[in-house]
């Protein structure tokens, strides 16, 4: 997932500007601290109503904490370069970022600092369930997951209703969506992958359903060859969907927004994408718009989910570390943590927050309760590089899946390149 599309308002990460309205929670018991101590605070938020919010958490925690807390808010394009250069010579006191892969490289050089204290100090595991692996590093946790993306099938509600079209539930479903689909004149899965990570999408779901998380995030690392034979089926039965002409035609022709106009227009019936596709819905639509989990493909594995999840984090060369995690059990009060959320749409990692003003929000929030454990999207989990060839691979197997053999030997080239 390519966040320089973060603000682009043509992105899959793009968010339109909301208002924070949830009221802080209630106050913590700080130890005295003098007021010449300072707690900076570096985000990368770029809506402006967010920007609003964190302001303002900051402001009541100085006062309980009795410290001047400094919030620098810096371009989001720009944090991604500056955070490579102030975790080693001038770190914060707090940093936003992302979890999994991204968080993972920081960890490995020693620049965040181990949280797994005030996880297990504020209970956190269970507030966050499956989330917590995507700030964990062999057992241990280096940031707290703030909120993000839930991947899964979106639909219309009154395009199935019109057409007796029957939402899939396990694989052999999808067959039964194209047939009805096809009859009713209509593309039974839009898909545009003209930028090529929305084909990456369906491998996820894929590899998850079939082989796991623990699996899934070993191939990720370079740890699985992508000739191994654990992946034979994951093709195989997405060369199935692709022969059973189950996608939109030429959609390499086609970015992500225009293949989600194909579902807002009523001439597609499902799409595999995050909960972003409701800004293509116009206002008076959105109460259609609905999500069903990816289907089941074998029975008995548990669910795993993509959810492109960014996170909060204590660099290690923080001046003020225990101040800082102060801060973090106040930021991440559920009614605190929602308020921060709420501007820009983000689905909370927390399990407990109260309900958002936003009904798509609090629709895969239901549905992220029974999530076991989470995945972030293949080219935030994998290296640059890998991603690339990955990218580039899956959209050509959607074009041609005779090549399968060709293409996941290139990929694992890469992989042998990066990982020796």
């Amino acid at each position: 997932m390519k966040d320089d599309k973060i603000l682009n308002p043509l992105s899959r990460r793009h968010f339109i500007q909301g208002a924070g309205a949830v009221l802080a929670g209630a106050a913590l018991s700080f130890p005295a601290i003098g007021k010449s101590r300072q707690l900076t605070i570096i985000s990368n938020r770029g809506n402006v109503e967010q920007k609003l919010v964190i302001e303002r958490l900051a402001r009541e925690f100085g006062k309980m904490a009795g410290v001047n807390v400094v919030v620098n808010n810096m371009d989001h394009e720009a944090h991604k370069t500056a955070i490579r250069n102030y975790l080693v010579a001038s770190p914060p006191d707090i940093c936003f970022w992302f979890s999994g892969s991204r968080m993972r490289t920081f960890v490995e050089r020693g620049l965040f600092a181990d949280l797994s204290d005030l996880v297990e100090q504020q209970n956190y595991r269970q507030a966050l369930g499956g989330t917590i692996g995507s700030v964990t590093i062999n057992d241990r946790q280096y940031g707290l997951p703030t909120g993000g993306i839930l991947w899964g099938m979106f639909y219309r509600q009154d395009t199935f209703n019109e057409h007796n079209l029957t939402v899939p539930k396990t694989f052999d479903d999808f067959f039964l969506l194209a047939d009805q689909s096809k009859k009713a004149g209509i593309t039974p899965i839009s898909m545009g992958t003209k930028n090529m990570w929305p084909a990456a999408g369906w491998f996820d779901h894929m590899n998850l359903r079939i082989n796991g998380l623990d699996h899934h995030m070993a191939l990720m690392n370079g740890k699985i060859p992508y000739t191994d034979g654990s992946l034979k089926e994951v093709f195989d039965l997405w060369e199935q969907l692709i022969n059973a002409d189950l996608f939109t035609p030429n959609a390499t022709s086609y970015a992500w927004d225009p293949a989600a106009a194909q579902l807002v227009q009523k001439k597609a019936a499902m799409m595999d994408l995050g909960n972003f596709i409701k800004y293509s819905f116009p206002k008076e639509d959105l109460d259609q718009l609905k999500f069903a989990p990816f289907p089941t493909i074998k029975s008995d594995m548990p669910q795993y989910e993509d959810f492109s999840v960014d996170s909060i984090h204590v660099p290690s060369g923080a001046p003020n570390i225990e101040l800082a995690k102060e801060f973090l059990s106040y930021f991440y009060q559920p009614e605190n943590l929602a308020a921060y959320l709420e501007p820009e749409g983000n689905l909370p990692a927390r399990n407990d927050c109260p309900p958002s003003n936003d009904a798509i929000v609090n629709m895969i929030a239901r549905e992220m309760k029974s999530v076991q454990g989470t995945a972030q999207y293949y080219d935030r989990d994998s290296h640059p590089d890998l991603a690339r060839e990955g990218l580039k691979g899956f959209q050509e197997f959607m074009v041609r899946p005779q090549y399968r053999d060709n293409i996941l030997l290139k990929i694992e080239r890469a992989r042998q390149r990066i990982y020796g």
